[in-house]
């Protein structure tokens, strides 16, 4: 019942918060260029509740599936009603219609609420990112391999610990979030890589493996970061003997070990004999006698174990300007890669797995008002506004870039796209649509399922 409930709450904030903002947007620029604008509303169908100021009704709706703004000669799916130019003969053309404004003023109007939505991407990343918050280490720093899981691609590829890697694909200098942004959106997709092993540089290539329910890419290595114990589990072996959080493990049984991976590895060759961490504590340095331990992962895996996790942060606090900065770099980054991610389904490069429905969103709402900081609620909150600030201006009838489309050739015909053509092109919109609709929101309920 309680998660339920944050699971509600989350949703509720979420989702209502991004939709406020979007139609605000469009309200927003349509008052400020004199159109009249009939019903704000958030959510579709039956009207539950609301209040009216002036030519305004602003209600909430009895599906909570989006929202819309209602403008004088347009109707709430943006399709020219028929009495925007059939006025009465005699009457007076109403100069609050639509219609009745230049195409120049209906493009601001349409791009106002995507890009309402961009601006608050912006100003939350802006938020997080100039508040005190914990990082995963090495996310904005150059990229150095720390270490490869033998047999997956960036070992099969010839990658090394230490390699640093100068170029992705297209990007130069890469960040590791760069690094892993790229990786997630190019399964069995070959990558071109650059790094630099001493003095050397090196051309090599990339094949990222399929892993888990998103169907996203994995090249089986971890950055470069201090290997310090962040985690312990209750009655295993590695609490038992005495290791700490803060620890920094230094070698195993004499030999170095740099990451979670490695100490995976070498433990299923030891199994269940005692193994000796030398780990750093303090100024000290402290020896510990382990036994690992036969531990079931899932329904189909058994691993030797001694309960630890090493998850490094860093703390970070940037000053305005340079959060500000960091967000509009983020923003651009992030909008790359959803377009990038979008041509690639398109090409069935990619699966549509990696795209997240409203069921996974709500879902992930809840989990974050749950159990997880403010910062990581207003990171996605702004993940989710960008990607639907982007969405909405794919040149799509129905959407916003659709209507932008058709203002535009609108306007280089200099003449109106005949409204049978318009009709037919929206509701052949409508069916992909609800298409897509659906098979996102299968997808969703797929990924739920156990054993998925």
């Amino acid at each position: 019942m309680t998660n339920a409930l944050y699971t509600l709450a989350g949703a509720g904030l979420v989702l209502g918060v991004m939709i406020l903002v979007h139609e605000f947007g469009h309200f927003a620029a349509a008052k400020l260029l004199g159109v009249r604008v009939e019903v704000f509303s958030i959510g579709f169908g039956k009207r539950l509740l609301g209040f009216r100021r002036g030519d305004t009704d602003y209600r909430i709706s009895a599906l909570p599936l989006g929202g819309y703004v209602k403008m004088t000669g347009v109707s709430a799916i943006e399709m020219p009603e028929e009495h925007a130019d059939g006025a009465p003969p005699g009457a007076s053309p109403d100069p609050g219609e639509f219609m009745r404004h230049p195409r120049w003023q209906r493009v601001i109007i349409a791009v106002a609420g995507p890009l309402a939505n961009v601006v608050l991407a912006v100003a939350l990343l802006t938020a997080v990112f100039s508040m005190r918050h914990e990082i995963p280490y090495g996310m904005y720093r150059p990229a150095v391999v720390g270490w490869c899981l033998p047999g997956y691609p960036a070992a099969q590829a010839g990658v090394k610990e230490g390699d640093r890697i100068l170029q992705i694909g297209d990007t130069q200098n890469p960040t590791w979030q760069d690094v892993q942004n790229k990786i997630l959106i190019s399964p069995n997709q070959p990558i071109a890589l650059v790094v630099k092993r001493g003095k050397e540089e090196l051309p090599l290539t990339l094949l990222p493996k399929v892993e888990g329910k998103q169907q996203s890419g994995d090249a089986g290595w971890q950055p470069q970061q201090p290997f310090v114990v962040t985690g312990l589990e209750p009655d295993m072996p590695g609490i038992q003997a005495g290791l700490q959080v803060g620890d920094e493990i230094l070698s195993v049984d004499g030999k170095p070990i740099p990451a979670t991976g490695a100490m995976q590895a070498y433990l299923q060759t030891v199994k269940d004999k005692p193994v000796h961490l030398e780990v750093r504590r303090g100024n000290q340095t402290v020896v510990l006698t382990v036994t690992p331990k036969l531990s079931v992962v899932d329904a189909h895996t058994q691993t030797y174990r001694i309960g630890f996790v090493s998850e490094p942060t860093e703390i970070e606090k940037l000053p305005l300007p340079d959060a500000f900065g960091r967000a509009l770099k983020d923003c651009r980054k992030l909008s790359g890669l959803i377009l990038d991610l979008v041509g690639r389904m398109a090409e069935r490069k990619v699966s549509v797995k990696q795209m997240s429905g409203p069921i996974e969103i709500v879902r992930v709402s809840g989990e974050m008002v749950h159990n997880r900081s403010l910062n990581d609620l207003l990171e996605f909150m702004s993940m989710i506004s960008l990607q639907l600030g982007l969405f909405n201006l794919l040149p799509i009838p129905i959407l916003d870039g659709g209507l932008i489309a058709m203002l535009l050739v609108e306007s280089v015909m200099r003449r109106d796209i005949n409204e049978g053509v318009k009709l037919r092109l929206y509701q052949a919109a409508f069916v992909c649509l609800v298409l897509f609709a659906s098979m996102v929101i299968f997808n969703d309920v797929v990924k739920l399922l156990p054993g998925q």
